[in-house]
Parts: C-alpha cells; sequence; structure tokens
C-alpha cells in the first residue's frame, strides 16, 4: 500500500464481495461508473450502496430518470432494502418533478431547456448535503446536454465539485458505444455487470479503480433475495498453513496397507472409477475415520442427495448422521446449475477455516464442472480445480476429489479430464471380468508422498462396509479389466 493509498477514506458498497474487488470499498468523494446491459443489476447494486450509507448514519440522494421514486421504493423494499430515509429526486421526461413543488425543487423547466442539468443537480446536492449520491442512469443527463464536449465539461465539473464536497457518486450506464470511452476515463472507478447466459452465469469486473487497484478478472455475481452478491474469484496465494505429512486412515486395514498407511494431509487424491464401483463408499470411510478421530470433515455431494449419501453410508456402518449432529462431519449438498464456482469456492473456503477442516471429499469432478459453464476443452474446470486444491493443500486439507470415468472396465486414461496432473494420488477402482462374472479392484497408479503395494487388490461392498481381499498378482491385462493368468492359454480368461 503507498503513501496516498493510506491517505484515503474507505466507504463500503455495501457489498462484501465487491468491497474485496475493489480492495477495501469506494474512495470518499469519487465518481463510479457501472456499466451492464438491461437487467445485469446496475439499479440493485446502486440502492445498495446507498442503503449502506443510510446504515452507516448517512444522508443519501437517488436521482433518477426512468422509474418513479414509489417504484424504486416498492421495488427494493421487495428485496429487503430499505429506503425510506433517502432523499429522491426525479428528472424523468414524464415527471411531475418540474410542474409541481417539491422538497428538493432545484430543477425549472427553463434550466432544463438550457441544458444546464448537471449544474442544477449540482443546486440540488448542495441543498440536500448528501455524502452519497446515485444517479440512475447518468445517460438522461447526457441527452440533455447540447454537444458532448459541453456534457464532457459538465462531468468534469461535477466530478471536482463533489471531491471538494466529499461527496461519492455512483453513476449507471448501459453499454453503448457513444460516450462510453470518455465516461470511463473520466470515472475514478468502473464496474462491468454481464448476466451472462446458461453457460457464464452472472458475472462483474472492476477494470478500473484509480490509485488503488482492483481485484483483475472476472468474478461471480448473483442476484437474490437480499440483492446482489459477489463471489471474487479464489486467490490461494493469500492463503497458508504448516505443511504436515501425517496420514488419514480410511479405517479399513487392507486399504491403509495399499496406501502404505493412508493418505498424508496436505495432498490431493483422485478417487477415479466408472458408476457403481463404491468411489462414494469408499470416500465416506475416509470421512467417518477421520470424524472419529476428531479431525473436521467436510464433504460435498455434486450428483447425490444428502440423504441418499447418509443412508447408503450408515447402511455399511459409517454413523455420518451422529458425526454431522457433533459437528465434527459437515455434508452439503450443491447445485451445480445454481451456484457460480466463484460462490462454491467462497463456501469452501469459509466453511475450511470456520470448522478447521482437515480433510475435503468433492464428490465429483462431472458435478463441479457443471457448475464451471466453461468450455467444452476443460480448461477452466481444469483451472479452477487447481486453484480450489491449491487453496486447500495450502491449508494443509487432505482432498478427495471423486472422479467417474465412463468406460465400465479398463481405463486408457487415469481420469476423465486430464486432470491427473493436480493429483499427488491417484487410487483406482475398477470391475474386472472373471469367469463372466464382474468383480471389483482397487489399486494405487500414483503416491507423490510414501510408498504403495503396486499390484491392486480385489475388494466387497457388504452390509459390513468395504471387504479389502488379496491382491490380484499372478495374473496380466488386470487393467484391461479382462485378466489372464500368467503362463496360462492367452486367449483364455480368468
Amino acid at each position: 500500500m503507498t503513501s496516498s493509498d493510506r491517505q484515503f477514506t474507505r466507504i463500503s458498497s455495501g457489498i462484501s464481495g465487491l468491497d474485496t474487488l475493489l480492495r477495501g470499498g469506494f474512495v470518499n468523494g469519487r465518481l463510479y461508473l457501472v456499466i451492464g446491459p438491461p437487467g445485469a443489476g446496475k439499479t440493485l447494486l446502486g440502492t445498495q450502496f446507498l442503503e449502506a450509507g443510510l446504515d452507516a448514519g448517512e444522508t443519501v440522494l437517488f436521482i433518477h430518470g426512468e422509474e418513479s421514486a414509489d417504484d424504486l421504493r416498492a421495488n427494493t423494499a421487495e428485496l429487503g432494502i430499505d429506503l425510506d430515509d433517502a432523499a429522491f429526486l426525479d428528472v424523468g421526461p414524464e415527471s411531475d418533478f418540474f410542474t409541481r413543488a417539491q422538497s428538493y425543487d432545484v430543477v425549472k423547466p427553463r434550466d432544463v431547456e438550457d441544458g444546464h442539468l448537471i449544474a442544477d443537480i449540482r443546486d440540488s446536492i448542495e441543498a440536500v448535503d448528501p455524502d452519497r449520491v446515485l444517479i440512475d442512469p447518468i445517460t438522461h443527463f447526457q441527452y440533455l446536454e447540447p454537444t458532448e464536449y459541453q456534457f464532457r465539461k459538465r462531468i468534469i465539473s461535477f466530478a471536482r465539485f463533489l471531491k471538494n464536497r466529499g461527496t461519492t457518486v455512483l453513476a449507471t450506464k448501459t453499454p453503448t458505444e457513444q460516450m462510453d470511452t470518455q465516461l470511463k476515463s473520466l470515472s475514478d472507478g468502473v464496474i462491468t455487470l454481464n448476466h451472462g447466459d446458461e453457460k457464464a452465469g452472472r458475472r462483474i469486473r472492476v477494470p478500473k479503480h484509480r490509485g488503488v487497484g482492483q481485484r483483475d478478472g472476472s468474478h461471480g455475481m448473483e442476484i437474490r433475495e437480499g440483492g446482489v452478491e459477489v463471489f471474487p474469484a479464489l486467490v490461494p496465494e493469500t492463503h497458508s498453513r504448516r505443511f504436515e505429512p501425517t496420514k488419514f486412515s480410511s479405517g479399513i486395514d487392507g486399504l491403509d496397507a495399499l496406501l502404505d498407511g493412508g493418505l498424508e494431509r496436505g495432498t490431493v487424491t483422485i478417487l477415479s472409477g466408472p458408476s457403481g464401483v463404491g468411489k462414494s463408499t469408499t470416500a465416506a470411510e475416509f470421512l467417518s475415520t477421520a470424524a472419529q478421530h476428531g479431525d473436521p470433515a467436510l464433504a460435498y455431494l455434486f450428483g447425490e442427495s444428502i440423504e441418499t449419501f447418509t443412508h447408503r453410508a450408515e447402511h455399511f456402518g459409517n454413523p455420518v448422521s451422529d458425526l454431522h449432529e457433533e459437528g465434527s462431519l459437515l455434508i452439503e449438498e450443491i447445485d451445480s446449475l445454481a451456484m457460480s464456482p466463484e460462490e462454491f469456492a467462497n463456501q469452501v473456503r469459509t466453511q475450511v477455516e470456520r470448522h478447521a477442516a482437515e480433510l475435503v471429499v468433492i464428490d465429483g469432478i462431472a458435478g463441479y464442472k457443471n457448475a464451471i459453464k466453461g468450455g467444452e476443452d476443460g480448461v477452466e474446470l481444469r483451472r479452477r480445480l487447481r486453484a480450489l486444491t491449491k487453496y486447500l493443500i495450502q491449508m494443509n486439507a487432505s482432498v478427495i476429489l471423486i472422479d467417474q470415468r465412463r468406460e465400465v472396465t479398463g481405463f486408457p486414461e487415469p481420469t476423465s479430464e486430464s486432470v491427473s496432473y493436480l493429483a499427488d494420488n491417484i487410487v483406482f477402482e475398477n470391475y474386472i471380468e472373471v469367469g463372466g462374472e464382474l468383480q471389483r479392484i482397487v489399486g494405487v497408479l500414483k503416491k507423490r508422498i510414501g510408498g504403495f503395494e503396486t499390484v491392486p487388490r480385489r475388494f466387497r461392498i457388504t452390509d459390513d462396509g468395504l471387504q479389502i481381499g488379496e491382491s490380484v498378482s499372478g495374473m496380466h491385462g488386470v487393467v484391461e479389466g479382462v485378466p489372464k493368468r500368467v503362463g496360462g492359454d492367452p486367449d483364455q480368461s480368468l
């Protein structure tokens, strides 16, 4: 932070995530521009800015030109935003502001005809003496000035006037080529909104924050019952915890032996296999064992309900309901179509830090990919997963990512989305065909810390949970799914 930065007085935008992008909030006495298409949330963001001022005991003024004050109050009240104590100045073309007395009647018809509306609004600001002003939209004033040159002069004068008074102004605008460049240049900060589509979702950017800087890039945004919510993209470098490579046990002797004692803390494990082979059941063993040993654990379910997960886990002897009630195991069901990757990462970060979680299970990668809403090539998926897992391992938490592969037997690639480079450990579960019967095997392809058994083992899922058997030794073709005994007839499978 520079010496000049330390002299700035910050005020909250009313949206904590946006304050993060602005590196502390708006700078008092400056002009900010919010640009976005209709329905992107510009007015709503502005009203939250005003409400934050009222909550802080400030005076606020809402200058509007498209909706009446009554409609604006009613619309914001529906979202729980209280603007009853705000001053309103209606300068719309159909307003009766110009034909009857108002509480802040400072604009006269002849003044508008002269094209000096910005100057008249300045008089209104002197009358109301607001700490915050929302102009929604600023283009209304632009069109009333006789020339673009005159409008630019008015904005410059207006900005200097506000700075001298210590008034902070938020102005909204729909994106157009006309005047966009000049308005961005004149503004101290620029916020851009996009309502997105089914693939991208709502997005927010802060391309400019003069003299202060901002969190660059595209970030998640949602409009919910309480207004606009902003979810900054996760920056792992801001978090750290000392690495302690102790091990997590699964609680199953055969599986722990396969993993040379278990999975190390602060590592990422991909548990890969086809549908129904037992991946979630295996993850539940690690979760319940960790929680019972006093290590807080978190599970995020993208493709399964909590009820189904809990029922199956308890059927196999894992007391997840009791552990959840005790607070040592937290299970969350995630709707991948309703949550942006930034919102999910924010939820994970909050819960990991609140509960000091030692183990995090994400079930699974396919559901997380749906939440990303990125391209089909998987680049965005890998980028997001890398940021999330990097944060988690810096917090010294163990991570288990469940990956469902399409192939029932065999696997041409160890993971379905080419994310194997993210993993410190790759554990695979698969089916093999033995005498026309499908049997289950579990093995380890990769383990960066410590040793592991190189030969897979058979396993079964019973009423008592996972039963790990002997190694599948003396055979070849196990990985392909049709093993043959070494030295036997090459055309005869087991």
